[in-house]
């Protein structure tokens, strides 16, 4: 075995007391992050499929604007890198130049091919593993901006591992779009297998709690949308609503010069030159398109006054969208044949970016409007795209169509559930000249004023400047050099029924430890240090390189047990121990554990099986009273609460962080519900065959194995099935 390493680590731990310097002048590095869509930066696919719309194009401005300010050294935009024959290959690139000083960096993560975002779930750490190595070659950014559920996940884990302040922005929320789709749904059972909202809600949730700023487009979705979450702090919500592209969305010139695109229209209509009530939005159930069609097809007064126009995204062949969209669009031409629309209607199938800009002022010249019919909107950027068009607009009376309206003065909000209430809308902006004229300067004039992206770009740096003043200095950057000695590959295991409960196994992995001096060897246990050290040398184990104790929040390394202080430091952010005890006290079924299980960092009880605690109810108690903490279920009858920053998943990659290893070359074994973080991302995952109940979900996760032996011979088996101690293979990678 090598020798210990108490030397050079209490070296290097010292050394990570010294913070990186704060930005100065133009030396600001913002990381957004974006995973789902196809996002390029040249003609994005807007309205590809549900996944590539408005945040698409919201996130790409984001960071053309920002990279343009002096003080803004680098502005990176990190998504999924794709690989698919069915998408452009533009996808596959590792960098694509936005503008200068800001680019796309696509990510590996997960399978190559293209997936929707309900799909990602399961692969959010491995896109964290694999950013931690992005950042070590080009170095850590000042802030980390997540965007929408899945971004925000795995921001926030970023953001706790390194302490970088966190920027969340939600485009649209989990409980919101539960709430709506489950009106008059008689299968809810089918909406959360469709659209995973206890995952989308839990990440919301995490980073909520993580950002110092959540920066939301409207003050109805402060106020009636993140409300709705245990998390919510009114004071670290900031409105600032979104630009639009004054470069390509401004009032047709004079002489009008028919555009292109009128030709694919006139295909569809009878009489092209009558007013046009457009739509452009994706075949997404919450665009409500299918009401919309419905409304015109029983009004003859409107088909009388107008044609109608649904740009619903692309599609080269309707049979390779995905089902749910398939479903929008066949209910679509059914409205259509239903109410004999043909020559009234036009749905094409395909347009370029270029081609909306003229649309909107096609609409505008024939004297139309323009109509966004969706269940909830979280702002609305085509209702933007409109008005500085001069295209008055008719929208839903939700979210950032209620700012824009109530700013702009350029058109009608409207239930859009009340079929009627549409009507009357489309009508009296077809039929009032005057009234349209009004609305059609004020869209051009308040979008001018109210909707530019400078400004945007201006507010948000403010308080970006804010937030890096008052928040605590970064994780030191360590050198390549510095990293455990002499190891090239490190197992780290849980210890109770992992390690223990096979006296033959244990044996045997013990002298395969001792045997193999390339091979570090750590410990991971919700155990306390002293009472994990006890047992260690009764059990005649090798001394570990390093022992995490006290569930993911104590590390120490070496003979001498050389503290992390790193680790320490940072793992107290938001720690009210005395709260959360005050607070649990009286939970019905909740029992402290002796003294001797308690430690600075870890608050333990153990559960009454029979009064029903769970892991969500003990959040929100603990959410509801503004206390940050994680709160961990092992063997369904132990549970520990611990600092937001803490936690195996978070140790376990500080470590990596810390000493330079690739996850590859880390084999983690467990067998219980502490161990989950642990066990996921792109390390080599081992449950063995003891395990909890609670560990069947990561079943179908890649790089976990469960192992067909017990204890320590289950830990033997992985070791084997990876080829861990030689080259080392992973069949279970699944990212094909």
């Amino acid at each position: 075995m090598t020798a210990p390493i108490s030397e050079q680590a209490e070296e290097a731990v010292e050394g990570d007391d010294d913070p990186l310097p704060q930005t100065q002048g133009g030396n600001l590095k913002v990381t957004l992050i974006s995973l789902h869509g196809l996002i390029r930066a040249r003609d994005p696919e807007l309205g590809h499929d549900a996944d590539t719309g408005g945040q698409v194009k919201y996130v790409l401005e984001l960071a053309r604007e920002l990279a343009t300010h002096a003080h803004v050294r680098e502005v990176e935009l990190l998504t999924r890198q794709i690989i698919d024959p069915r998408v452009s290959g533009d996808y596959a690139q590792l960098e694509e130049p936005i503008s200068e000083n800001a680019k796309i960096v696509r990510i590996p993560f997960g399978p190559k091919r293209y997936l929707r975002k309900e799909s990602l779930w399961p692969y959010i750490e491995m896109f964290v593993d694999q950013t931690l190595v992005h950042f070590r070659r080009t170095g850590v950014p000042n802030i980390i901006h997540g965007h929408y559920a899945d971004g925000g996940l795995a921001g926030a884990q970023l953001s706790r591992l390194l302490h970088i302040p966190y920027v969340f922005t939600g485009h649209s929320l989990g409980r919101v779009k539960r709430q709506r789709l489950s009106l008059g749904a008689s299968d809810t059972a089918a909406l959360e297998k469709k659209y995973k909202f206890t995952a989308r809600i839990e990440a919301e949730e995490i980073a909520l709690e993580t950002a110092s700023m959540v920066v939301t487009s409207t003050n109805q979705e402060v106020q009636q949308q993140y409300e709705l979450y245990d998390h919510y702090v009114p004071s670290r919500m900031e409105v600032i609503p979104p630009g639009v592209d004054l470069t390509s969305f401004f009032p047709g010139e004079q002489p009008w010069k028919q555009p292109l695109f009128a030709d694919h229209l006139a295909c569809f209509l009878r009489e092209p030159d009558k007013p046009m009530i457009l739509t452009v939005a994706r075949p997404d159930e919450r665009k409500n398109l299918e009401t919309l069609v419905r409304v015109y097809g029983q009004s003859e007064s409107l088909r009388e006054l107008a044609n109608l126009v649904l740009v619903m995204g692309t599609r080269d062949d309707l049979r390779e969208l995905p089902k749910a969209q398939q479903a929008i669009i066949n209910n679509v031409f059914y409205l259509i044949d239903r109410y004999d629309l043909y020559g009234q209607v036009a749905y094409p199938k395909t347009h370029r970016p270029q081609d909306v800009p003229d649309l909107y002022r096609l609409a505008a010249r024939l004297k139309g409007v323009f109509v966004n019919p969706a269940l909830t909107e979280p702002f609305g950027l085509t209702l933007l795209e409109a008005g500085a068009t001069g295209l008055p607009i008719v929208a839903t009376n939700d979210g950032g169509p209620r700012d824009i309206v109530a700013n702009c003065r350029n058109g009608l909000l409207v239930d859009a559930l009340d079929e009627a209430a549409i009507e009357r809308a489309l009508t009296r902006a077809l039929t009032e000249p005057e009234q349209w004229q009004e609305w059609s300067s004020n869209g051009i004039r308040g979008t001018r004023q109210h909707y530019s992206w400078s400004n945007h770009a201006k507010r948000y740096l403010r308080d970006l400047s804010d937030i890096l003043e008052h928040s605590p200095s970064t994780v030191q950057l360590n050198k390549p050099a510095r990293r455990l000695p002499e190891f090239d590959r490190l197992i780290i295991t849980d210890l109770d029924n992992t390690l223990t409960g096979d006296d033959e196994s244990l044996a045997e992995f013990s002298q395969l430890i001792r045997e193999n001096e390339h091979v570090g060897f750590g410990i991971a246990t919700g155990r306390r240090l002293d009472s994990a050290m006890k047992l260690i040398d009764k059990l005649g184990l090798p001394r570990p390189d390093l022992i995490d104790t006290d569930v993911g929040s104590q590390l120490h390394y070496g003979e001498q047990l050389t503290p992390d202080r790193s680790w320490r430091k940072s793992i107290g952010y938001a720690w009210k121990p005395e709260e959360i005890r005050s607070l649990l006290a009286d939970v019905p079924g909740l029992e402290l554990q002796e003294d001797n299980h308690q430690s600075e960092f870890k608050i333990s009880y153990e559960v009454d099986t029979r009064k029903k605690v769970t892991v969500s109810k003990i959040k929100k108690i603990l959410r509801e009273a503004g206390l940050r903490a994680k709160v961990v279920m092992s063997l369904g009858m132990y549970l520990d609460v611990i600092p937001v920053r803490a936690g195996s998943d978070l140790s376990m990659r500080h470590v990596l962080w810390k000493w330079g290893f690739a996850p590859e070359h880390v084999l983690v074994a467990g067998d219980s519900g502490n161990d989950v973080d642990m066990l996921l991302g792109r390390t080599l995952g081992v449950v063995v065959a003891n395990h909890s109940p609670e560990l069947n979900r990561l079943r179908k996760h890649p790089r976990v194995y469960f192992a067909q032996g017990s204890h320590a011979a289950g830990i033997l088996e992985g070791i084997k099935y990876y080829n861990f101690l030689d080259q080392i293979v992973i069949p279970n990678d699944r990212i094909d």
